[in-house]
């Protein structure tokens, strides 16, 4: 069955259904004479030119000017405050400032024992110096070098 409408043509089943649809009440209006297509994610029939679908209000078409073979670009806003503050503290100091002046007296005075190792905070280290009276010598007179090359303050 065929009614025409205002230039709006409706096709109803026997059942005065809409064509094709079964179990709803409402009429697929279709304009007489101009081109319309399907909106390819709600189904709804919208105009030719439309990019974007009058029912479901999706994108249907790409933009004027828009390139197929480029991709968009994608631009990821990360507002993280762990990655935020390491990135801002790039460069800072980070550790207990250490005189490297103290160091050295502690090396020459004490460094048989690990006194500078005691206090750059390597327990560990100046244990076993401790036990092994510097590594026999040899582990005190390289830390000599090794406090003469650190920057004053030093950062442990």
């Amino acid at each position: 069955m065929e009614e025409h409408n205002n230039g709006i043509s409706l096709q109803k089943n026997e059942k005065n259904e809409p064509a094709g649809v079964s179990g709803t009440s409402t009429a697929v209006q279709t304009p007489l004479g101009s081109n319309t297509k399907f909106c390819k994610f709600c189904g709804g029939q919208i105009p030719m030119e439309a990019v974007i679908c009058t029912a479901c209000g999706r994108q249907v078409e790409q933009l004027q000017g828009g390139n197929l073979q480029q991709p968009s670009q994608i631009v990821i806003n990360n507002s993280n405050s762990a990655n935020a503050s390491a990135t801002a503290t790039v460069g800072m100091p980070t550790g207990k400032k250490k005189s490297k002046w103290v160091c050295f007296l502690l090396w020459l005075f004490l460094g048989l024992f690990g006194g500078h190792k005691f206090y750059d905070g390597k327990i560990g280290t100046g244990i076993v110096y401790i036990f092994t009276l510097g590594f026999l010598g040899i582990g005190w007179f390289i830390d000599f070098f090794r406090i003469l090359n650190k920057p004053n303050p030093y950062y442990v």
